[in-house]
């Protein structure tokens, strides 16, 4: 009875205690505050952070420089300027960035520090100027490799506290439909769970300080838009940097660039164009200079994220302009698996394909069709229509799978906890794709597939008059018919 007097007794004074000091308890409380629920949201963002930290390493810069610009399919419909799609490729990583930024800009507003609540404020200065005020960039060293670390550490535990706690709501939904002699067992069976979640917690983002993580998410966001900047030469007036992309890469491929100018010429990669992206005419490039903004001619500026992303507003001859990119990506992957097999084609998938066909292709196809025989008997003719049409698949399916991988990942990311990134960018999709010259390749598909379906149907109709003749001669002369005769 003692024992629980004293303990009332040292609880009323804390209450005492906090009544009198509301201000001091505020303190304490916001200093201790941890990250909690928000842990789930703030990893999916650190996630896909990373997953932007890697997309910039020398070994993915070096296969966007040399393979994905160099699509035969993106050279063909997309452009063959390489400025303009080095541009695309900048402004999409921008625009990644920025997403994210606006969601840490909104988590900022409840750190106790004063300094992280200015982040949107840090953050649009450190873009327009180069000011990093608060060093939150990282060079590049092991200072940089050790932050990653760290955040991949928290994104593992932070999913296996996921997992854990669906594990734990499924127990408790168990206990209560367990019968009464399984009762205690499923109830043990949660308290251990309970144990097993409380551990985990410990390791995740659950159980960190709040300010802590936004720091962290603010350091990579820094860091990660200075690579982007020195990569893809923005505001390189103010940054000298090698010129070229070396032959050799070293073995670790995530490098950054430092506070310190004297380190720039250190970097392996280096940015991608000596001089800085050109304006295209047929969209607006990334930019040249790092300024303060873009003029807009009435007086005002706008920001540095909206000024570099402006490219990606396909233009009106595009599929992406006329939202057919992902229908036509699916039109193509549907084509590609009838020209592999022809003879499995039937009248009812003929007739769903000319189904998903626009107005404009229809009417083309009527147009190539116009004045051709039903008679489709030549070998020769259907030997050359396959390797025409092998040859437009091996450039033109590329950007269809492309732009159906890009969809895919985005319906991933709204529906996980840890989206994961293929590194597809729009440039490699259907998106920028000229309508017209798409349009003519599909075109194209649909009278080759036509002639070699027809072909293989007449071929195997004159297999199997063949067939059937052989065993009616052979059966009139057959011994039993001779003997009957």
């Amino acid at each position: 009875m003692a024992r629980e007097t004293t303990w009332l007794t040292r609880l009323k004074s804390q209450i005492s205690h906090k009544l009198v000091n509301p201000t001091t308890n505020k303190l304490a409380r916001s200093k201790s505050r941890n990250v909690g629920v928000l842990a789930f949201e703030i990893a999916g963002h650190l996630s896909k952070l990373l997953a932007l930290h890697n997309s910039l390493s020398d070994k993915n810069i070096v296969r966007l420089k040399n393979e994905a610009i160099a699509l035969e399919g993106v050279r063909k419909i997309v452009s063959n300027d390489e400025s303009f799609l080095l541009g695309l490729a900048c402004s999409e990583m921008i625009r990644n960035l920025h997403d994210i930024c606006k969601t840490v800009a909104r988590l900022s507003d409840r750190a106790t520090d004063p300094t992280l609540r200015s982040f949107p404020e840090s953050l649009e200065d450190f873009a327009s100027t180069g000011r990093d005020l608060h060093n939150w960039a990282v060079p590049c060293g092991k200072d940089l490799e050790g932050l990653a670390r760290r955040a991949d550490r928290y994104i593992a535990a932070t999913a296996a506290l996921y997992r854990e706690m669906e594990e734990l709501n499924t127990l408790q939904h168990s206990v209560k439909k367990a019968p009464q002699e399984g009762a205690l067992e499923a109830q043990q069976k949660v308290v251990w769970q309970k144990q097993e979640v409380k551990y985990v917690k410990e390791k995740s983002l659950w159980n960190r300080s709040y300010d802590t993580v936004i720091l962290l998410l603010a350091r990579l966001i820094f860091t990660i838009l200075a690579r982007i900047k020195f990569v893809f030469g923005i505001g390189q007036s103010y940054h000298p940097h090698p010129s070229t992309l070396p032959r050799s890469l070293s073995a670790s491929a995530t490098v950054f660039p430092s506070s310190d100018l004297n380190n720039m010429n250190s970097f392996v990669s280096g940015p991608l164009t000596s001089t800085p992206l050109r304006p295209n005419k047929r969209a607006t490039s990334i930019g040249t200079g790092i300024g303060t903004g873009t003029d807009t001619g009435n007086g005002t500026r706008i920001s540095f994220f909206e000024s570099r992303t402006k490219a990606l507003r396909p233009p009106s001859s595009t599929l992406g302009a006329a939202a057919l990119a992902l229908h036509y990506a699916n039109l193509i992957i549907v084509l590609e698996k009838m020209i592999k097999s022809p003879h499995l084609v039937g009248l009812d998938a003929r007739e769903d394909v000319y189904a998903m066909l626009p107005y404009s292709i229809r009417s083309s196809l009527r147009a190539r069709l116009k004045g051709v025989g039903f008679s489709a008997t030549d070998p020769v003719l259907a030997g050359e229509w396959r390797d025409a049409l092998g040859r437009i698949l091996a450039w033109l399916s590329p950007l269809a799978h492309n732009m159906i991988k890009w969809q895919n990942e985005r319906s991933f990311e709204q529906q996980n906890l840890m989206p994961k990134s293929t590194n597809v960018l729009l440039l490699q999709t259907l998106y920028f794709a000229n309508k017209q010259k798409t349009e003519a390749a599909i075109t194209e598909l649909l009278v080759g597939l036509n002639y070699i379906w027809r072909f293989e149907r007449e071929m195997n109709a004159k297999a199997l008059l063949e067939c059937s003749n052989f065993f009616f001669n052979d059966r009139n002369s057959s011994p039993i018919n001779e003997q009957s005769s």
